[in-house]
Parts: structure tokens; sequence; C-alpha cells
């Protein structure tokens, strides 16, 4: 077990380059199952999701390698097994959109409950009424699902609710069904459109990417190709507000900054704001840190949506810029029931937080952050919050279980070192050096 040892006050300034974005990855690998052809894919990040995920494609039979830094190869020639093992799925939440590609490639897959971050329960309903719609027969006996399918059908598919992953897993069934499939209410982040994109690239016919309507027209068989995986929005988010609670300045490499403008209003309201250069994002020093109040004086809310509003995973940074903002706001994540149960953390360093029930906290800034001996890392998204309220602090924090952070952020401390961090990765037992 590995931990951060944090001297926290340091400004930070410079360059730091973002890595792909991890939930873009970790569908467009199981994607590459749709095809015996090679399939490579660049700006991969080497994170902890991505090596568990490409251990289950080499256990289904697919060849994965790295042929270059962020650039992953995946030969699926032959599916040599259909039966996802136990351990490596439960690591993993996006083990779930496996189902899609292998009903279509194989016509059956075995798959364990998928494991993945403690931030609340994430119901799989979705994913199974829409497969069942296309003709798959899924048995769960309350450990494991076992999937099989003699042919799948385009169906007409209204999801519930805008989910990116049953979007996702219905996106990756349909492209090889016979007929066409309209998928309404489907999710649209960035993340999705690449997997579209990859897929159209492949040879798949889907109409209305980056729309909540999506018309997939089934094709016979997929063919290799090469495709990117975009920038990490959630990455760049994440570095806009190491610059600011440090009072730093960052140029923010290959950001994408298209997909940063929800991103942007709601850090403004925070009293932060950035620059698009091109294709980079430029973070000023000496931000306002204050709150704007919404009219009449009220507190704002800042709530987690589906996209294109402001997406939940980021709803951690946005808190923790609050904490050292002047003035008062809720935060409402009303997707995840345990997403904020990590603020007593941020509590131990000095931020002024009120957890009102399991979706909303009232901030109070700005708190002048301290060092605390140690805490733990729940998951990616609370982990990265964390490092990044030690970084604003004043004195030394130590943080464990930092295998979380690892899964979704790459090389983070190297990247943040560059620029003025001082972080220091140790194993348990040992002192920094």
């Amino acid at each position: 077990m590995q931990e951060f040892v944090i001297e926290g006050g340091h400004r930070l300034s410079g360059e730091i380059s973002v890595s792909g974005n991890k939930n873009a990855a970790l569908k467009m690998l199981p994607a590459c199952l749709l095809t015996e052809e090679p399939v490579v894919l660049h700006n991969m990040p080497d994170i902890g999701d991505v090596r568990v995920l490409a251990d289950i494609l080499r256990s289904l039979g697919a060849e994965v390698t790295w042929t270059a830094p962020k650039t992953l190869r995946v030969h699926a020639r032959q599916i040599t097994s259909t039966r996802v093992d136990k351990a490596l799925a439960q690591k993993l939440r996006a083990s779930i959109v496996l189902a899609g590609p292998m009903l279509a490639r194989a016509g059956a897959v075995y798959l364990p409950l998928p494991g993945g971050d403690a931030i609340g329960e994430r119901r799989l309903d979705q994913h199974i009424a829409a497969l069942r719609k296309m003709g798959a027969v899924v048995d769960y006996d309350g450990t494991a699902f076992d999937m099989s399918a003699h042919g799948l059908t385009g169906a007409d598919i209204l999801l519930t609710e805008a989910s990116v992953t049953a979007t996702e897993n219905a996106l990756l069934a349909a492209v090889l069904a016979k007929g066409t499939t309209i998928l309404k209410n489907a999710a649209s982040e960035p993340h999705v459109q690449d997997l579209c994109v990859m897929l159209n690239k492949m040879g798949a016919q889907i109409e209305g990417v980056g729309s909540n309507r999506l018309i997939i027209t089934g094709v016979d068989r997929l063919h290799g190709c090469e495709a990117r995986v975009g920038a990490d929005f959630m990455e760049v988010g994440s570095y806009i507000g190491a610059a600011a609670v440090t009072g730093g300045d960052l140029l923010i490499k290959d950001a994408d900054p298209q997909h940063l403008e929800m991103i942007a209003l709601v850090f403004e309201r925070l009293g932060v704001s950035f620059e698009t250069r091109g294709e980079d994002v430029y973070v000023p020093a000496h931000q306002p840190m204050t709150i704007v109040p919404d009219l009449g004086n009220r507190i704002p809310i800042i709530k987690a949506q589906p996209w294109p509003a402001f997406p939940p995973d980021l709803m951690s940074i946005a808190l923790v810029i609050a904490t050292v903002s002047a003035g008062s706001v809720l935060f409402h994540d009303w997707m995840y029931e345990s997403r904020f149960f990590f603020t007593d953390k941020l509590v131990r360093l000095g931020a002024r937080i009120t957890l009102c029930d399991p979706h909303r906290v009232l901030v109070q800034g700005p708190a002048q952050l301290h060092g605390a001996a140690h805490i733990s890392s729940p998951d990616i998204r609370a982990g990265m919050a964390l490092l990044l309220a030690a970084l604003a602090a004043k004195g030394e924090t130590r943080i464990s279980n930092i295998q979380q952070i690892d899964k979704g952020y790459e090389r983070v401390e190297e990247k943040l070192n560059a620029v003025g961090a001082n972080i220091v990765r140790i194993n348990v037992g040992e002192l920094p050096v």
C-alpha cells in the first residue's frame, strides 16, 4: 500500500499536460471486441482502471499491447472465453459495459456484478432492459449476470434517465444488431461522443452523435480502425482547481476546451475563471475567489445534472474550491447518495462544511486549511479533491488509499510536482525522502 505525503502552501505555476478521458477509454476498449481486426487507440491514459480492463480483455482472448506511450493496440482475433473473471470485474465499475459487445460478437457473456467507487448505489436496470429489448436473455442470481442472445435485433428504446453507461452498452450491442435501434433520452457526454466516433470509424452507422436521440442502423461486421481518446475534462477541471486553491497560474495543454463551457460558468460562480488559448487553457494567478450570490443575495446552488450541465464527477473539486472562496454555496448531487461522505475529511483540514443530507452540503468560506496527520481517499474524485485541499493547506498532510486516485489520474504527483507542488509517494511504513 502506498500513501501521499503533501507539504501544502506551495503556489503552482507552469505547464501541465492532460491525459486521455478515463470514461472514454473504459468504453472504447470493450468496443475493440466487436471486430476480429486490430484497433489502435491513441491518447490512452495509463491508469489503474485501464490496466484492469486490459487484463479482462486478455482473459477473453484479445491481444492487448502498448505499442508506444499513450498508444494501445487491441486485437480480438477471436473470443476464447465468455466468462469475465470475478476478481477483475469487482475492481471496475465499467466492466458492465462488456455486456453489449460480448452479446453482439460472441452471443453470450457471464458477468459478475461490477465493483467500482463507493459513491452510492448505481443500478443496472436500464442496461438489462435495453439489452432484453434487443433480444438478450438475462438471468441474474444476485451475484452475476448470465446473458445470451441468438442474434440481437434493433429496437425502440427509451431510457428512464440519461445513463452514460446504459447508453454505451446499448450502443455497443446495437451496432451489430439486425435492423435499426432508436435510443431516446441517451446520454451525450464527450466520452459517449468519442465512443460513437470510434464505432463509426469501424463501419457502424450511428446518427445523432452529441444529441439525446441516437439512431443506430445495424451492420453485418465492423473493421479495425485508429481512434483517439479525447482529453479528460475531469482532469482539466481538477488542475484548474489546483491552480485556483494555491493562488497559482497554470497552462493546461491539449485540454479540448470545447467541452468546458458549463465548467467555466460554475467555476466563475465560485470566483475562478480561465482563458482558452487554442487547444489549451490558461488559469491566471490571484483569482477573485469570491462566491457570486444569486439574485436577492440568496445562497447559490450548484447542482449536478446530465450533460451538457455540470458533471457530477467534478462536484468534489468544486466543493474544495468553495472552501477557500469567500461566501456560502449549497452543493446538490441528486445522483449519488454517498458522493459527499468524504467531507468530514475536509472538515479535519479546517473546512467549514455542513452535511445537510446524503445529497446536499453547505460550504461556508473562506477557510484557512491546515494539514492533517492522516486521511484516506474513499474514491477517485474525492481522493483528488483531498489532494487539492492538501495542496492549499498549511503544513503536512498524509493521504492513504491512493490507489483510488491512481485508478483515474495518470502520474498525478509527477505532473503536480513539475509545477511546484511537494508530493511524495511512499510505501506504508517508510518515511518520506
